[in-house]
């Protein structure tokens, strides 16, 4: 099982120094100066739990709003840090999960970080595995679109031939690729779109990510690109190279399976189109269905005029 990461923000050397020795068996632990300074690592690595001393820094605030405004980590657990002289926060405009005095470190710090990560694990729409937003989450994102009336484009991605690879390889390797996988599509769509856009883990092998509708298909083709130069690194190099792997299907029978690849279904989705998530998510799932069939990776689109059924009855 993957430890529990904890990302650690502050130029104080004593206070981090301190969470180093007091948090050892809490999780593996990285330190940065500034928030600023550990976007890049929180995009492509969602930490568990994130630590900002916010003592002194004008701008932590603005930032820290800035980055839990952001759908993608809408569900990051935040533990801030204020200054003994500092006011109360307005907690109105500090999306935190706790706080903490500088002065009460030493005696709650580990009390603190053991609540936040109980708060993380009751958050079912957060897959534990790759640390992104689960069924509720995504399911809210679309709704809250189709409410009020944003055009966007939802695909839905699946990968080819992974039960046989699991199978062959076993769930820790199985694992790597699943985080890979949604390790690439969260970056590449950050890359891409920026706060419009949202990706979430369905759960297994499968992803979905909602972005700018003049984008996806562009974003998707990156996410096929990555994903097909680094998935064979994942096979041994026998397997690598005859192109397959023997493993059995559901019957017990002994076949041959191709190297993973991944299908995408891409829905497009204007104003007024569409009235319910479950909508939206059948198109896309029955273009994932139709992607499937191919022998290789690939997204397929619906081009489809959809008519809301309000408007076919008279």
């Amino acid at each position: 099982m993957r430890k529990r990461s904890i990302l650690v923000v502050s130029p104080n050397s004593a206070i981090t120094d301190f969470l180093k020795k007091a948090l050892i068996a809490s999780g593996e632990m990285t330190v940065i100066d500034h928030l600023h300074s550990a976007f890049d690592y929180i995009y492509n690595d969602i930490p568990n739990l994130l630590i900002m001393d916010l003592k002194g820094d004008p701008e932590g605030v603005g930032l820290l709003n800035s980055l839990k405004e952001d759908p993608l980590f809408a569900n990051l657990s935040v533990l801030v840090i204020l200054g003994d002289c500092d006011q109360v926060p307005d907690w109105e405009n500090l999306l935190v999960e706790d706080y903490i005095w500088h002065r009460d470190l030493e005696k709650d710090a580990c009390t603190k970080v053991d609540l936040c990560f109980s708060r993380s694990n009751r958050m079912v729409e957060v897959n534990p595995l790759t640390r992104l937003p689960g069924n509720i989450s995504i399911n809210r994102q679309i709704q809250n679109r189709l409410d009020n009336g944003i055009s966007f484009a939802l695909a839905y991605a699946d990968l080819d031939h992974f039960k046989p690879f699991n199978d062959k390889y076993g769930f820790s390797r199985g694992d790597e690729v699943i985080k890979i996988t949604g390790r690439l599509m969260l970056n590449i769509v950050r890359n891409k779109s920026l706060r419009s856009s949202f990706v979430g883990h369905i759960g297994g092998d499968d992803f979905v990510c909602i972005t700018d509708p003049l984008l996806i298909e562009e974003t998707c083709q990156e996410v096929i690109d990555a994903f097909d130069c680094i998935v064979p690194s994942f096979y041994d190099p026998q397997d690598r190279e005859s192109g397959y792997i023997r493993s059995y299907n559901r019957e017990g029978h002994a076949r041959q399976y191709p190297i993973m690849s991944v299908s995408i279904g891409i829905v497009r989705v204007e104003k007024d189109q569409y009235s319910h998530y479950g909508e939206v998510t059948s198109v896309a799932s029955e273009m994932k269905h139709i992607a499937k069939k191919s022998m290789k990776s690939c997204y397929t689109v619906n081009r489809r005029i959809h008519t809301p059924i309000s408007e076919t009855i008279k």
